[in-house]
């Protein structure tokens, strides 16, 4: 089978990365699981060999082809399985996540026609059944990467040789340099009360406003601590005061369908009209995952300058400097309180979850609008303040 083929050292540097800079150092007392597809063993194999020489203990998850990312069930058991059948996840599968200190997963399938096929309502039974191992693995310090495959490279429609350069190169790269630009704009979120994101749909011409509160929450910033490559400056929105509609205009690839031309329109923080000129159904299914996919749990720009070719991956396209995605789904915890998992930070997320703030899913499916030339992004701003695409970045406009 072809194959990529990376330099020992570029593997090496992306591994230091990942462990060092992503997740902070790994020390003796640490249990890192490193998930990934047979495929992306070259990176896992590095990534396994400097937990074991710092002392760690490395949990190795080599998932079947026939498996999205490694959920708690294959394709197999959602398109056979009975739903009594998808409840009986074993106990030492719970316990494996529980076990954990740190997370690093490898994307990268190796044939993904093996689980795509399924219906919008396996799909949804899968997510749900996930759901709980996926707040576990949000809990612990995380980061997640991309490994080139020919698969990938067929889907974004490149030579796996063009395709792997890409790749490695944004993941070899400092991400340092990011923090800068990202600290320019944070504080806007952080002191924000209101976002107010216009598009124009390319169709008709209209001019789409969506507005959303920020108080609550703060804004974080992405700069290769839990996406890598990364890029970003995020927050998760009071999830009941999204209003108005969207055009979002880049493609992304979900469970190996592309989705593109997407309109929402939300009323009272819910999705109450969607449609996608590419991939409606697989909206759909997303959308109708359960109760919270109706509502966003993210609005985020990306910083990335070094991204210059737009990918369908959710990991590229999102941090491409010039670019902002909102996230159907989930909320991201940490942009409430400092530690989710203290007496504090829980009690304060259970206030935030019965107002309707803080918003929970089983999904969490960004999505990419252009505010660069070309794109059908038109103005963002901040109570007030227009941000505005300067050389790869957002910044205040002046």
């Amino acid at each position: 089978m072809l194959e990529p083929t990376i330099a020992r050292e570029d593997l090496e540097t992306w591994a230091g990365f990942l462990l060092d800079h992503s997740l902070g150092g790994i020390v003796p007392e640490d249990r890192v699981m490193i998930k990934g597809e047979r495929i992306c063993w070259p990176l896992m194999e590095v990534l396994e060999r400097r937990v074991i020489e710092a002392g760690a203990v490395p949990d190795v998850v080599l998932i079947p082809p026939n498996n999205d990312r490694g959920r708690v069930w294959s394709s197999a058991m959602a398109r056979l399985g009975a739903r009594e059948q998808l409840e009986r996840v074993p106990q030492w599968h719970r316990a494996r996540y529980e076990s954990m200190t740190k997370y690093v997963e490898v994307l990268g399938a190796e044939d993904p026609s093996s689980f795509m096929a399924l219906e919008p309502g396996q799909l949804q039974a899968l997510a749900a059944a996930d759901h709980p191992f996926a707040d576990l693995r949000l809990a612990r310090p995380w980061v997640i990467t991309l490994f080139p495959t020919p698969a990938a490279a067929e889907m974004e429609g490149l030579e796996l040789e063009e395709y792997t350069r890409f790749i490695v190169r944004a993941s070899t790269t400092d991400p340092a340099p990011l923090r800068e630009a990202e600290e320019a704009i944070a504080p806007l979120f952080d002191a924000g009360r209101r976002v107010e994101i216009v598009t124009e749909h390319p169709r008709d011409g209209r001019r789409l406003v969506l507005r959303m509160g920020i108080e609550a929450g703060r804004g974080r910033m992405s700069y290769g601590l839990r996406n890598f490559p990364d890029g970003e400056v995020f927050t998760s929105p009071d999830a009941q005061t999204v209003e108005g509609e969207i055009f979002v205009d880049l493609p992304v690839n979900y469970g190996g369908h592309d989705i593109q031309g997407i309109h929402l329109r939300f009323a009272g923080g819910r999705i109450v009209e969607h449609s996608a000129e590419v991939g409606e159904d697989r909206l759909t299914a997303i959308i109708e995952s359960d109760e919270g996919s109706h509502r966003l749990g993210e609005v985020a720009l990306g910083m990335n300058p070094g991204l210059d070719r737009v990918l369908k991956h959710p990991l590229f396209v999102e941090k491409v400097g010039g670019t902002l995605h909102i996230a159907i789904g989930a909320s991201y915890e940490d942009c409430y309180v400092d530690d989710p998992a203290s007496p504090e930070g829980k009690s304060r997320l259970e206030a935030l979850e019965s107002r309707g703030v803080l918003n929970r899913s089983a999904q969490h499916v960004d999505i990419v609008t252009d505010f660069r030339p070309g794109g059908c992004g038109r103005s963002v701003t901040i109570d007030g303040v227009p941000l505005r695409p300067r050389n790869g970045v957002w910044v205040v406009e002046t």
